[in-house]
């Protein structure tokens, strides 16, 4: 066929894909329909439409435009929901930074990403504060409430600009979003993401997951943490319910459920172990089924039948901040619905397949050729498709490693089983995850490294019940210098987060090549001896 000028895109027949037009859309055809629910208060989408409007008149204030960096540090609230618009609106690429972590880690990405911005909630205000001082930022603090006292009030009843909010967006390509991840290194990497993708893996995950205007979906996933997975952007698509919580507690998530005829929720492992040992569960009425998706740890066999008994039916999704959260989901079919709990643990536990818009995933060998689909044979996972970052940011060469052989390399062993499903085996990757939150081993080593009695430091992932993986730490202590666990957990207190300090320690000399390299391997399989021991 001949490629003629007329037959090429046009104002009429192309516009640049954006999940901000979801918004748009729910606004426009749905603006009664119940929308967002925080506390005591609903908002319809069109007064949550206006919400989002007066977001981008605060952000139009600070001068921010096409391609600045809007930071934002704040818990499950309807103006973090409503950032996830207001900012790309503007053109400008949002960048929600962990709530979990020190003012020295939230200073080193406001520099890297050249932020031009912080906004806090009151409960993040006060490490926010010490680090865009450090920094030299603009800050913004959220009033408590969202309408009284100190701080912005964007749920009052303020003026609200008429703006298109379609208007900045002139390439899907452009980046929405700058996440940052840990990696191998102990600085985390900035993955940036463009409106493209995100459209397309929001309404991947509303097929995957069945989101309708129907679905209520409790914000027990921080938003922060890979854009809720795109599920900020996938439930305004369905024109379904957003219910934010500030808090993952067990009585206010079970109270939510009731109250708001929650159907979906998404959280990591440990969200559930503490649904299941709460005394809250008793008011759970499990007649009432919703689905709960999980990811970062395997689901076991214990979590599924305790959950099972509250009414939950779980799906497995596996992903990175890099494929911009879920790219392959293991759910039952009707016939493994009717297996016995250890059969369905053993089944649920691996990663699955992809969904509909994600990237195509194969499990390689080391020259780049997949492997056999037995279910045995290990390779590295790698991912190609739409729906992939548009590489680190300030990092050509993290980039080009990343992509290097036409796909992007997960870092993530895994087998391929006959029916098509992926089970990971191993991490390539010093990346211990714990809670749902990556945590860098080498950072931890970095740390334990500086204490005045360690000769060598490692750092491995340890199974654990409740979070999933915990960091162990080895120790080779300095010869003459006795060193004891309370000492070393004080020194780390100083300079990590709490959800990176180690849970378990040992002591010795440390396994090591022949040119003095640790065996890494060889301390893995002592951490999963010592946690089965402690679990027997």
């Amino acid at each position: 066929m001949r490629d003629e000028a007329h037959l090429r895109p046009r104002a009429a027949n192309f516009r640049p894909l954006t999940p901000i037009d979801f918004l748009v859309h729910a606004a426009d055809v749905s603006p009664a329909r119940r929308a967002v629910v925080w506390r005591s208060r609903t908002w319809t989408w069109k007064e949550f439409e206006t919400v989002v409007r007066r977001l981008v008149a605060v952000l139009k204030g600070h001068g921010i435009g096409s391609g600045d960096v809007v930071s934002v540090m704040c818990t499950n609230r309807p103006e973090m929901l409503a950032a996830h618009f207001a900012v790309p609106a503007l053109g400008a690429v949002l960048n929600c930074v962990n709530t979990r972590i020190d003012a020295r880690d939230i200073a080193y990405i406001l520099r890297h990403s050249e932020s031009r911005l912080l906004i806090a909630d009151p409960g993040c205000a006060v490490v926010a504060k010490v680090a865009v001082e450090d920094v030299g930022l603009p800050f913004e603090t959220i009033a408590e409430d969202g309408t009284n006292g100190d701080g912005l009030k964007l749920l009052g009843n303020g003026p609200a600009p008429e703006i298109d909010l379609l208007e900045a967006v002139t390439d899907e390509w452009q980046p929405i979003a700058l996440n940052y991840t840990s990696g191998t290194t102990g600085n985390p990497k900035g993955v940036v993401l463009h409106h493209r993708g995100a459209w397309i893996n929001a309404m991947g995950n509303l097929t995957a997951l069945g989101f309708t205007r129907e679905t209520t979906y409790l914000w027990t996933l921080p938003m922060f943490h890979c854009n809720g997975w795109c599920h900020t952007w996938a439930i305004t698509a369905a024109g379904g319910t957003h219910v934010c919580l500030d808090k993952v507690e067990p009585q206010a998530v079970f109270d939510a459920i009731a109250n708001h005829r929650v159907t979906h929720l998404s959280c990591a492992p440990v969200v559930l172990y503490m649904l299941v040992n709460s005394d809250a569960k008793e008011t759970r009425d499990p007649a009432k089924r919703l689905t709960v998706a999980t990811g970062g740890a395997a689901p076991t066999a214990s979590l599924i039948k305790a959950m099972d008994v509250l009414g939950f039916d779980f799906v497995h999704l596996y992903g990175l901040t890099e494929c911009y959260g879920p790219t392959s989901i293991r759910e039952l079919d009707d016939a493994e619905l009717s297996l016995d709990v250890e059969e369905r643990a053993e089944l649920l536990a691996r990663q699955g397949v992809r969904h509909l818009s994600a990237n195509r995933i194969r499990v390689v060998d080391e020259t780049g050729r997949d492997v056999p689909r037995d279910g045995k044979t290990v390779g590295e996972i790698v991912l190609a498709g739409n729906t992939l970052l548009a590489g680190y940011y300030r990092d050509a060469e993290e980039t080009e490693k990343a992509f290097a052989g036409g796909g992007f390399r997960t870092g993530d062993l895994a087998a391929h089983h006959p029916d098509g499903h992926i089970e990971i085996k191993d991490r390539a990757k010093d990346v211990i995850i714990t809670g749902g939150e990556n945590v860098s081993s080498l950072e931890i080593e970095s740390v334990l490294s500086r204490h005045p009695g360690v000769a060598i430091a490692a750092v491995v992932a340890r199974p654990d019940e409740k979070w999933g993986e915990v960091p162990m730490a080895f120790i080779e202590a300095k010869s003459g210098r006795p060193i004891d666990t309370a000492e070393l957990e004080a020194f780390c207190r100083q300079h990590l987060a709490g959800f990176k300090m180690p849970r378990a320690w040992a002591f010795g000399e440390l396994p090591k090549t022949a040119t003095g390299k640790i065996q890494k391997y060889q301390l893995r399989a002592a951490a999963s001896r010592g946690a089965n021991e402690a679990d027997a």
